[in-house]
């Protein structure tokens, strides 16, 4: 029963995460080479507002049953698109970034789906586009790489066709106005009203959290056989990622804001992402330090000399052969601690003394042959009478095959009747005793000689 319970436990579970919908936050990918001018990012804002209304009331009369998307996209031709990047360039400013944002696409979905207890709504924002300026200084050595624009967001709201996107609360106004009118001047209009297309977490969590690996790849000598991208060869590729719960950065967990609205029913209002995600690639060897508060990363085509780790914060090769050593040592150790257990054992015979068993034959002809299989039983009946078997009780002894006593101390079994050899011949010895009166010369001979 408890089994039962338990996998319909699990595949309900399963079916509950399989069909929820995804609350990321913000996750960003960019690649920058530093022999380019503009290197390729994009931006991916999401967040679901749950409307919970357990007790029913007007909320459930308005939303229950509906189902609803609004999307839409738009490039750099567009106004709307040009007043946000003036607006994301204006906010890297301020995080005192000397990089700017070139081009941009956007995309945008809005999706409302009504259940019995709640209705979910998922917010997703998209943004591709190019950096720019984000080279500080470039010798024959070395390039600084800006690393500060990391936090690309804005406050304001963002337009585009008519449609505001870049706070929650704008669709409700406009596709919902009832819901609206009953959540405007409450602690859920504030929750609703936090802006989507922001990444502040991202830019202050610090690079050095981030978890770092190199790539040597483009250095290979027959890199271009696999067809790897010009841009990198002769080049190692620096990755730093983030999100992750880990030491660095410490546990991460879906940021949940939630309000309480009394109305005509209690109802709640719950906005849910989860932890930032980061993924940013540079061609080179990236080390990163801060100069005047800006991180930045120096950039070289290839690692420095000696350099023997692909992990976070250089974490030391020693590290690595001690911990390799201390195993060896803990084998050798678990080795010379069995062979002390192996000589602390006894030594010598373990279980029944042979000299206290007596063997019998079991074995009876079949024809004209007749094997010599035997068994043995203790000495010290005391015992055996303590230990045999029950059934031995019931059961009835099989009557003597041969003709007389005498014939029947006879170990091979003459049988006089069918005029066969006996065995004992077959095996050049003979298995009888001084009463014997086999007709093999083997046994006459044995038989003379005992008397």
């Amino acid at each position: 029963m408890t089994r039962t319970v338990f996998l319909a436990v699990l595949i309900a579970g399963m079916f509950v995460i399989g069909s929820s919908s995804s609350v990321w936050a913000a996750q960003v990918d960019a690649r920058i080479n530093p022999n380019s001018d503009t290197s390729p990012f994009s931006y991916h804002y999401q967040k679901t507002i749950f409307i919970e209304y357990p007790d029913g009331g007007k909320l459930f009369d308005e939303l229950h049953e509906k189902e609803w998307t609004v999307t839409g996209s738009a490039d750099s031709s567009n106004p709307g698109v040009q007043k946000l990047i003036e607006s994301l360039n204006t906010k890297m400013q301020n995080d005192k970034s000397h990089a700017k944002i070139s081009d941009l696409k956007i995309s945008y979905e809005i999706y409302l789906k009504g259940r019995n207890l709640n209705t979910s709504i998922d917010y997703k924002i998209i943004i591709e586009g190019l950096l720019s300026n984000y080279v500080i200084t470039k010798d024959q050595v070395r390039t600084l790489i800006d690393m500060g624009w990391r936090g690309v967001g804005t406050n304001d709201p963002v337009i585009i066709d008519g449609q505001e996107i870049n706070f929650p609360i704008s669709i409700l106004k406009e596709k919902e106005p009832e819901v609206f009118s009953v959540l405007s001047g409450t602690e859920a209009e504030s929750i609703l009203s936090k802006p989507l297309i922001n990444a502040d977490y991202i830019l202050e969590q610090p690079m050095t959290n981030w978890h770092f690996l190199f790539d040597p790849t483009g250095i290979n000598v027959d890199a271009g056989t696999f067809g790897l991208d010009k841009s990198i060869s002769g080049f190692v590729v620096s990755k730093w990622t983030m999100g992750e719960s880990s030491l660095r950065e410490g546990r991460q967990v879906e940021k949940t804001f939630s309000a309480d609205v009394v109305a005509d029913k209690n109802y709640a209002v719950r906005s849910v992402q989860s932890a930032d995600q980061g993924n940013i690639a540079a061609i080179g060897f990236g080390a990163l330090d801060v100069i005047d508060g800006l991180e930045i990363a120096g950039i070289t085509p290839k690692p420095p000399s000696g350099y023997a780790t692909t992990s976070t914060g250089g974490f030391p090769i020693t590290i690595i052969y001690g911990m390799a050593g201390l195993a060896a040592i803990g084998g050798i150790a678990f080795f010379i601690f069995s062979n002390r257990s192996l000589k602390n054992e006894k030594i010598g015979q373990q279980g029944i003394d042979p000299g206290r068993l007596v063997s019998y034959q079991t074995s009876a002809s079949s024809g004209g042959y007749q094997t010599n299989r035997g068994e043995a039983y203790l000495a010290d009946t005391n015992d055996y009478e303590q230990t045999r078997s029950v059934y031995e009780e019931h059961q009835q002894s099989p009557s003597l095959t041969v003709s007389s006593q005498e014939e029947a101390a006879c170990g091979c079994a003459a049988s006089e009747e069918i005029g066969t050899e006996c065995d004992c011949v077959m095996h050049g010895s003979c298995l009888c005793d001084a009463t014997c009166k086999c007709g093999a010369d083997l046994c006459k001979e044995t038989a003379s000689s005992m008397r």
